[in-house]
């Protein structure tokens, strides 16, 4: 079983405290940091929220998304250790060349310190705005997955696919190590991408729906031979309290990462964003 880590969330926290968190993970023991991605917001939004009740998501068109990858760029060039992941990029809005290359020049200023966390998203307005089809985007995200790996060697990659073709090309900067690929989502498609990549990210969980979801994932790791690997994460938010019996579950049923976000509800001052992800660091990081 191994040593359960951390990953603190920047989601929703003003943009103007991004570089200061992000040296305080790095200088707490942070694993990681988390970073969301949208688009944009419609003016008139008719897709539901699948993480809510009511499908309504838990934020308006005030809410700030800079780009994840130029975040994770500005974060990377100011820290020495602490690790980046997307939790999660809407890979399938963007043609599978500009996610290769952003990831890969984020990689290339972070020094290798970086993870895409991949999913498919829910609101069709994003979709439309961006010329994209909603409706193949999971099969869509197959592909982009598939060309994102072979562009990353530096080698010459030539694809034809039912959804994107590219004629021989090769991509630069050439990332300082392979990037992870983690997988978004509670629906058995995202599990079962998640089984033939290197790992799932999950929302915000009870621990009995945490355990139903990872038996799920690995059963289909056995079905694809994925099972066992030593690359396999599994990063996930808990709705519970802090607990080292918790973790010890969570980490005996393969969870490798554990999101937190320990500045949330303060008062939203640097010093108050330091000063809680240092104090969360020095009561339960420390400790794991």
């Amino acid at each position: 079983m191994s040593p359960m880590r951390f990953w603190c969330s920047l989601s929703f926290l003003d943009p103007d405290h991004w570089l200061d968190a992000a040296r305080a993970c790095d200088d707490a023991g942070y694993h990681g940091v988390l970073v969301a991605d949208h688009l944009l917001f419609p003016a008139d939004l008719a897709s539901k929220y699948p993480y809510s009740a009511d499908g309504t998501p838990g934020w308006d068109a005030s809410a700030s998304w800079p780009d994840p990858f130029v975040a994770i760029a500005a974060m990377g060039a100011v820290t020495e250790r602490v690790r980046f992941c997307t939790n999660i990029y809407l890979a399938p809005l963007r043609h599978p060349l500009v996610v290769a290359k952003s990831v890969a020049s984020a990689a290339e200023f972070s020094n290798g310190r970086v993870a895409l966390g991949a999913g498919v998203g829910w609101m069709r307005e994003e979709f439309e705005a961006a010329d994209q089809d909603f409706t193949t985007r999971g099969k869509r995200t197959d592909e982009l997955i598939e060309i994102c790996r072979a562009l990353w060697t530096g080698h010459v990659v030539e694809y034809h696919g039912d959804h994107y073709d590219l004629d021989p090309v090769s991509m630069t900067p050439v990332p300082p190590e392979p990037i992870p690929i983690y997988v978004g989502g509670e629906s058995e498609a995202a599990l079962r991408r998640a089984a033939r990549n290197d790992g799932w990210i999950g929302n915000l969980l009870t621990e009995p729906e945490a355990m139903q979801q990872l038996d799920k994932l690995q059963g289909f790791r056995e079905e694809y031979g994925t099972a066992g690997r030593a690359e396999n994460e599994v990063i996930l938010a808990v709705s519970a309290r802090p607990d080292a019996d918790l973790y010890q579950r969570l980490a005996a049923a393969g969870v490798t990462g554990m999101m937190c976000a320990p500045w949330m509800g303060r008062d939203g001052s640097a010093d108050e964003v330091r000063t809680s992800i240092e104090r969360f660091a020095e009561k339960v990081v420390s400790k794991f």
